[in-house]
């Protein structure tokens, strides 16, 4: 160690990561950077679809600026219509003329009414116009099984048959292909308070009639797992249905939301203070924790990793906006959310063996959106910026890296790691590193070394700004992605990890 490194090894904040992109550790799911829309607040209604008269432009319905925003951050998979509105949605409400469409009091969110414009024709022209695969959640909770049979055959059977018959009535006369179904949502809670045991026999059955019809596209079905750390459900589920050795199922479900403070006062999205951060950054990465605990079991009945972990509701859940719906869940978001949707997707990436699909929730104008809009008026929020960052790993293999002096920062009520982080490398062999700091105050001297490679050339991106620094419709871009200065050498690469920021670095080799 030369003198010039000691120096740095005494200076407070110095890490190495160290990288070998010879070890190959898994592949990283595009999925894994998936969203969520539920017929919630504005997500939908406002936020995604305005319908065909609307002044706002739109094509079909759909916002162009919407539309146009999503495609930026390659969003690869929608799941809708829920969420707790999954389980008392009737999919023959929104099919059909929309004139005709029954309406209903949305009675999960909001008591606002729905009447049923947005259904599965509009749906799958949205995830057309996005490019994006389509992960449709069933009705276990106050649906039948005919119900969810037929829509299946709705959606995917090309031929003769009823559904078929009534789809091409509908004006869509070729089959659609379903990616991704889910059996139910939340059956432990809003999706009938069920026993594990008893929801995992209904699986069982339910899932018998989710069929993959003669030349249709293959459907990968979603059980429904935990909420949060119950692993006796996870327990008790794989129990039920592997019973038979034969677990009939493609996924497993985990919801986990990060709340700073508790359910009754969850905390304000903004003016938070310093405990607030600390106890957000720690809660966040309760998320290890989870993939970890529910993956080991996992393991007991699915050793080879054949069955997906599916964490399709995770991000930050706070008190709503002041004047607002308090059934609309319309939250601001900052960097403090910029750093746990960078922390997250970190997790996903290093845990990609087991977790093959995230959804964050939700997509527009609910929880932890990466879109705001009003009227006519549309703004990207700091957790699009990550996203728009991360897109890079999609499709990538993660690759070994390991990370030496990293330390925990935080109060003496809540501590978190100072650094995640994930690395990926694509077909033609550049590296993506992506990192967060969640020092408030601290930044952090990073080394990157690359094992029996040499750095031809390195570029940088960042996410940053004061811990509650958001963008407004009077000031949308407050916090962006914005470049970076780092230092390669033959080595590898220098530069100093600021605090509250996210980086992505793109690196070439020699």
């Amino acid at each position: 160690m030369t003198a010039n490194d000691f120096k740095r090894w005494r200076r407070r904040g110095v890490a190495k990561l160290y990288v070998n992109p010879k070890v190959k550790k898994g592949h990283i799911n595009p999925e894994l950077q998936g969203h969520f829309s539920e017929h919630l607040g504005r997500c939908i209604y406002e936020g995604i679809f305005v319908g065909e008269n609307s002044d706002i432009p739109n094509v079909n319905g759909m916002r162009k600026d919407v539309v146009e925003a999503l495609k930026e951050i390659k969003i690869p998979v929608l799941r809708w219509p829920g969420g707790c509105f999954a389980d008392e949605y009737h999919w023959k409400d929104g099919i059909g003329p929309k004139e005709g469409r029954k309406k209903m009091i949305n009675t999960h969110w909001g008591g606002v009414v729905e009447d049923n414009s947005f259904g599965t024709h509009e749906f799958m022209e949205l995830c057309r116009q996005l490019g994006c695969k389509t992960y449709i959640n069933g009705n276990v909770g106050s649906g039948t099984v005919q119900e969810m049979s037929e829509w299946v055959e709705y959606m995917t059977f090309k031929g003769v048959s009823p559904m078929a018959d009534m789809r091409a009535r509908n004006g869509h006369e070729e089959p659609w292909v379903v990616d991704y179904f889910g059996v139910g949502n939340e059956n432990w809670g809003c999706g009938g308070n069920m026993r594990p045991e008893y929801y995992g026999d209904l699986y069982r059955r339910y899932q018998t009639y989710v069929r993959g019809y003669d030349g249709a596209h293959p459907i990968a079905k979603i059980c429904c797992g935990p909420n949060s750390d119950d692993y006796d459900w996870t327990k008790k589920v794989l129990a039920t249905c592997f019973d038979h050795g034969n677990g009939f199922m493609n996924g497993l479900s985990l919801h986990y939301y990060t709340v700073p403070n508790n359910w009754e006062h969850k905390g304000s999205a903004t003016g938070f203070d310093k405990e607030e951060w600390y106890a957000t950054m720690d809660k966040t990465m309760y998320m290890e924790t989870l993939i970890k605990r529910h993956s080991a079991i996992m393991d007991q009945y699915d050793p080879e990793k054949k069955i997906g972990m599916i964490i399709d509701e995770w991000g930050t859940w706070y008190d709503v906006e002041e004047g607002t719906n308090p059934g609309f869940l319309y939250q601001q978001n900052s960097v403090r959310d910029a750093l746990v949707a960078g922390i997250n997707l970190n997790l996903f990436n290093k845990n990609c063996d087991r977790v093959k699909m995230a959804n964050i929730a939700q997509m527009v104008n609910v929880l932890q959106s990466v879109l705001l809009t009003e009227g006519n008026k549309m703004v990207k929020t700091p957790t699009w910026h990550v996203f728009n960052l991360y897109k890079v790993h999609q499709d990538n293999e993660l690759v070994e890296s390991i990370l030496l002096g990293n330390s925990k920062v935080g109060t003496e009520k809540h501590q978190a790691q100072k650094i995640t982080e994930s690395v990926s490398a694509d077909q033609n062999g550049k590296i993506y590193v992506t990192l967060t700091n969640a020092s408030l105050d601290e930044e952090e001297d990073m080394t990157l070394t690359f094992a029996e490679s040499k750095v031809k050339s390195a570029v940088a991106q960042i996410v940053t700004g004061k811990m509650d620094a958001h963008n407004t419709f009077k000031a949308p871009n407050k916090v962006v992605g914005e470049a970076f200065d780092v230092k390669a050498c033959k080595d590898g690469v220098d530069f100093l990890l600021p605090p509250r920021s996210v980086v992505k670095l793109e690196i070439a080799l020699k």
